[in-house]
C-alpha cells in the first residue's frame, strides 16, 4: 500500500504562486507514476500533470502547460506541484496520485492511490 499527503494548498490572488507538496510512504515502485490531478466544484476530476518516480518524465495539461511545473525528491519520497501565474480558473481541490504503472500517466483510472486532496483558491 501507498500513502499520500498532500500539502501546500491555500488563498492567493490571481498572478500569485503557490506550492504544493505531495509526501508518500508505503510500498512505491521505482518506476511507477505519480501525478496531480484537480477537480473543482461541480466538475469531474481532471488530468493536471505526472512525473516517472525515477525516470523524471513530466506531462502536462495544456491548461498549466508554462505556468506549472512538477518535480521530485526521491531522497524524500516527496512529489512537488510549483503553481505560477494562477488563475481563478485553477480553483479547486488538487489531488497527488500514485501508479502501480510505469510511465507518464494521464487518466484517472491509471492511478491506484489517492491523497486526501488540498484546496487551492485563486482569487481575482
Amino acid at each position: 500500500q501507498v500513502q499520500l499527503v498532500e500539502s501546500g494548498g491555500g488563498v492567493v490572488q490571481a498572478g500569485g504562486s503557490l506550492r504544493l507538496s505531495c509526501a508518500a510512504s508505503g510500498r512505491i515502485f521505482s518506476s511507477a507514476g505519480i501525478g496531480w490531478f484537480r477537480q473543482a466544484p461541480g466538475k469531474e476530476r481532471e488530468f493536471v500533470a505526472t512525473i516517472t518516480w525515477s525516470g523524471g518524465s513530466t506531462y502536462y495539461a495544456d491548461s498549466v502547460k508554462g505556468r506549472f511545473t512538477i518535480s521530485r525528491d526521491n531522497a524524500k519520497n516527496a512529489v512537488y506541484l510549483q503553481m505560477n501565474s494562477l488563475k481563478p480558473e485553477d480553483t479547486a481541490i488538487y489531488y497527488c496520485a500514485g501508479s502501480t504503472l510505469a510511465g507518464a500517466l494521464r487518466s484517472r483510472t491509471q492511478y491506484d492511490y489517492w491523497g486526501q486532496g488540498t484546496q487551492v483558491t485563486v482569487s481575482s
